[in-house]
């Protein structure tokens, strides 16, 4: 386990900083076989939560998941189950996150699309690009569906190298700079904060040898006290290398436990939580990312049996491609979702979802 947690720490965190400002004919004996295929997957919303309608189990089928998966309960998409802040990214390159954030707003405290970049220039000049994904029209429908809840678009450090950090960081004039120009950009565009995106990209350059990662207790107890969040990037703990779970939960604990052992400061952690999936490939050791979507089209194509992995607390399932050899995935499921919940509840953590538009309708019963 020692092992595993400081490979947390080495490798498979992204943490990112949060601040807020104040047709075919069927012949008669195909009909009954064609009127099953079409009650395969319901369209229609429920009037009970996936809880109440039994959908909370180890024991899955595939059936259950492509009939049911679509359909959340429209009577209660605005009650909250879990109290903590929960944080939903969003891509414009996956635009049924829009939507998401528009159904399910009162779910979410903070919703982070992913639109801006900021360039350095030069001594205290900083370009901001990006504007044009910003949709003002779409804010403001999430803001009235949703009275309480964060606008905080991400920011990516485009381009910097690791001396312009450095030089940034190292003086007291061009922090005050970018800073002022974040603030100034947030009151133009109604943005309530950003979610700044560093630590990925500073990665562990200074860091010295034999250091569990690079990001550690020691960082984090130095930025608690100014930040308002870190969202954790506590997934994509496998490779196709060493393919496997998304976020093993044993893991998921150490994460937590290893940067605030003390629980001083847990309700500014938010645990990350994957809303995709990976689909591994046994030739070439590849693997790739699967979405909502063509995770259904796999489980109508394949019929798989789906596994559940007690110890890591996860789904998964095997197929086979004619000519493309065995295929394992991994996807969340309801029971995968719940667990890292109650975790995250016990914790006395938020979370972060990446992201909207990757998951499953019915996945935001359980928020």
């Amino acid at each position: 386990m020692g092992k595993n947690i400081m490979r947390l720490l080495c490798t498979s965190v992204s943490l990112t900083v949060i601040y807020w400002l104040a047709e075919g004919t069927l012949s008669k004996t195909d009909a009954k076989k064609g009127a099953t295929k079409k009650l395969e997957e319901k369209t229609l919303h429920s009037d009970k939560n996936v809880q109440d309608r039994g959908l909370v189990v180890v024991d899955l089928k595939a059936k259950d998941i492509i009939l049911e998966h679509r359909s959340y309960c429209s009577t209660k998409m605005r009650e909250r189950y879990f109290s903590g802040d929960v944080l939903g990214y969003i891509t414009p390159w996956n635009s049924h996150g829009y939507d998401v954030a528009k159904i399910f707003g009162n779910k979410f405290t903070l919703i982070s699309p992913v639109w801006l970049q900021v360039k350095r220039r030069g001594k205290e000049r900083f370009q901001f690009t990006g504007l044009h994904d910003a949709d003002k029209g779409w804010m403001k429908v999430v803001r009235k569906n949703s009275k309480n809840i964060k606008i905080v678009p991400r920011i990516l450090f485009d381009g910097w190298t690791y001396q312009d950090f450095e030089s940034v960081f190292g003086s007291e004039d061009e922090i005050e700079e970018l800073s002022e120009s974040m603030v100034l950009l947030a009151k133009n565009e109604n943005f309530d904060g950003f979610v700044v995106e560093v630590w990925s990209q500073l990665g562990n350059q200074k860091q010295t040898t034999n250091q569990p990662g690079m990001f550690t207790k020691k960082e984090f107890d130095q930025l608690a006290s100014a930040i308002d969040s870190f969202s954790l990037m506590t997934y994509d703990y496998s490779t196709p290398q060493r393919p496997g779970p998304n976020s093993p939960l044993p893991w998921l604990r150490a994460c937590v436990q290893v940067l605030d052992p003390d629980s001083k400061w847990r309700n500014k952690i938010l645990l990350g939580l994957n809303f995709y999936g990976m689909d591994y490939s046994a030739l070439g050791a590849s693997g790739e990312p699967i979405l909502g979507s063509r995770y259904i089209e796999t489980l109508k194509e394949h019929k798989p049996k789906i596994v559940w992995d007690e110890q890591i607390a996860e789904h998964y399932f095997e197929y086979k491609k004619n000519k493309g050899g065995k295929h394992a995935v991994f996807y969340p499921t309801l029971k995968s979702i719940q667990l890292r919940l109650e975790l995250a509840k016990e914790l006395g953590t938020g979370i972060s979802i990446w992201e909207l538009g990757q998951g499953l309708d019915y996945f935001y019963d359980l928020l």
